[in-house]
């Protein structure tokens, strides 16, 4: 394997930012979950922001509001992209108002603006308890919101070291660009692109329940696709999702986007030119942390939001076979004994993670299935009512979300996981137990039905399992299965150190739209006998 020599640019060369080399085990894994930075001090409640979220408040409950919550926010996106050795994007944007939401009657009213004055912020609040006043005309049925603490005024900060905005947008191209050109010096690699998208954050949210929290959230998320090309052009393979984003800062990047991983990533895509087509057939797929978290968001995350699993939410991407509640919560095995789902928004590094939510619901954690028996969704404070009697919890879990100051906050999903096995069990001793399977690495392209019941999930990097190691790399991978079916499946999963946090920066939901960034955190897991297709179109396995 040949390799050209790589030259570090003028930024790199002087030390502005250092391309740490981590170990090719690093390179693969990430961070870990409870993996922590120090944590920069906690933001204070502006003097200016709490008069405005005051003044909408009190405009909202003189105009009729038995309830209101209200937030001015700061938002702001920073994007810059590449491709080999040119820079193709480069944006930064940010979004600054209030929104104020109303409860009167039962009904919900919501009013936005992004002039920040005293005037405006009343008008905000008059004229959300307005709109609600007049759904409340036309409502069939009204809501009711379960109680929660008052916490007067606090503050929380996301898990980062290095804020991205502290470091210079050409010294972030100059990074990709060497990243790009690690890549290029791979012979067979002719295509590479490399991005970065940050998010910050600066929200101060108050209810009239009595709490005004100040936060400060940061998200990262980097992303490298390398094309390998073979020598008569007969076949293009991509290494892509080579790293899941976190709630981290420009040090997540430092840490794991590193040449070492290139070297890695470059490696495989055009080990893939080379690799064997599947025999379609039944296996025992031994799925990586970076390829099951999508599998875990798309057939538990989103089929346990409760609004979808009672039709309220339907047109965006449908409901959930999880219903009626009284059918399934308590009941429906979801997978074996030792399979434990849990609902957080405490995590040090994870998406969603908060101090509080936008209900002024301070951050929770909660089983959704335990000992593999469904017994919670996610919730919000007017949909703990719903299903209380069935699962006994009287709170909110915390779930309510808005993408920004101008969207009204609903029900949103909190991180979601896999909790590993309380024994050290490595990934070596669960492929070791494998003697005829598949190891599939990082997510692909997936399809999956309007209530989360049916799937087929692809990937990024297959390998072949015979007799307890791995053998050669396949191509053209995807499995089949009924979600009940592929969980019960499971028959082993990896200890702690094989737990891994992967995520989605984009997790879209609403009417109008709304964009989530969750994490769901997994160990490496078996499951038997799973039906597998070549999406190449090959016959079938003898």
């Amino acid at each position: 394997m040949q390799r050209r020599d790589f030259v570090k640019s003028s930024a790199l060369a002087a030390g502005a930012i250092a391309l740490a080399k981590p170990s090719v085990s690093d390179a693969r894994h990430g961070v870990l979950a409870g993996q922590s930075a120090p944590t920069p001090e906690s933001p204070a409640v502006d003097p200016a922001t709490r008069d405005l979220l005051m003044e909408a408040l009190d405009a909202a409950t003189s105009a009729g509001a038995q309830y209101a919550d209200a937030r001015v926010g700061l938002y702001q996106n920073q994007r810059v992209g590449t491709r080999e050795e040119k820079v193709t994007n480069v944006s930064e944007t940010s979004s600054l108002g209030i929104g104020v939401r109303a409860l009167v009657s039962g009904s919900w009213g919501f009013a936005a603006a992004n002039d920040l004055t005293r005037e405006t912020a009343s008008r905000a609040g008059r004229e959300a308890a307005m709109t609600g006043a007049a759904n409340a005309r036309v409502e069939r049925s009204s809501l009711t919101l379960a109680p929660v603490d008052s916490y007067g005024e606090v503050s929380w900060v996301s898990a980062y070291e290095v804020d991205p905005w502290d470091v210079p947008v050409g010294d972030k191209a100059e990074y990709l660009l060497a990243l790009n050109r690690a890549a290029l010096a791979m012979e067979g690699v002719s295509f590479v692109n490399s991005n970065l998208h940050f998010v910050k954050i600066e929200e101060t949210s108050a209810t009239t329940d009595g709490t005004i929290a100040a936060q400060r959230i940061i998200r990262a998320n980097p992303s490298m696709s390398i094309t390998a090309v073979a020598p008569d052009r007969s076949d293009f393979q991509t290494r892509g999702a080579v790293l899941d984003p976190a709630g981290r800062g420009w040090e997540y990047v430092r840490d794991n986007m590193t040449l070492e991983a290139v070297e890695v990533w470059a490696s495989e895509a055009v080990q893939k030119l080379s690799a064997v087509p599947v025999e379609p057939g039944t296996y025992d797929l031994v799925l990586h942390p970076s390829h099951l978290w999508l599998t875990i968001h798309e057939s538990i995350g989103h089929p346990t939001e409760l609004d979808r699993a009672l039709g309220y939410e339907a047109n965006y991407a449908g409901t959930s076979f999880l219903a009626p509640p009284a059918e399934v919560l308590g009941k429906l095995r979801y997978g074996p004994d030792f399979m434990q789902i849990v609902g957080e928004r405490t995590s040090p590094s994870g998406l969603a993670s908060i101090g509080w939510d936008e209900e002024g619901v301070k951050a929770d954690e909660w089983p959704i299935i335990k000992d593999g028996i469904f017994v919670d969704y996610q919730t919000t404070r007017e949909q703990v009512d719903w299903i209380a009697d069935l699962t006994g919890v009287t709170r909110s879990h915390g779930c309510s979300h808005c993408q920004t100051w101008a969207h009204i906050p609903f029900q949103r999903m909190p991180n979601m996981n896999l909790l590993p096995a309380e024994e050290e069990i490595s990934e070596e001793d669960v492929i070791g137990a494998t003697d005829d399977g598949i190891y599939i690495e990082s997510r692909g392209s997936y399809s999956i039905d309007q209530q989360r019941y049916n799937f087929q999930f692809g990937g990024q990097v297959f390998w072949e399992i015979k007799g307890g190691k791995k053998t050669r790399m396949l191509k053209d991978v995807a499995y089949q299965a009924r979600t009940t079916d592929f969980w019960n499946a499971m028959d082993m999963i990896g200890g702690p150190e094989t737990y891994y946090v992967g995520g989605s920066f984009y997790d879209g939901k609403g009417q109008p739209g709304q964009v989530n960034a969750v994490s769901h955190g997994c160990p490496v897991s078996r499951f038997h006998q799973i039906n597998v297709l070549n999406t190449g179109g090959q016959g079938r396995r003898g």
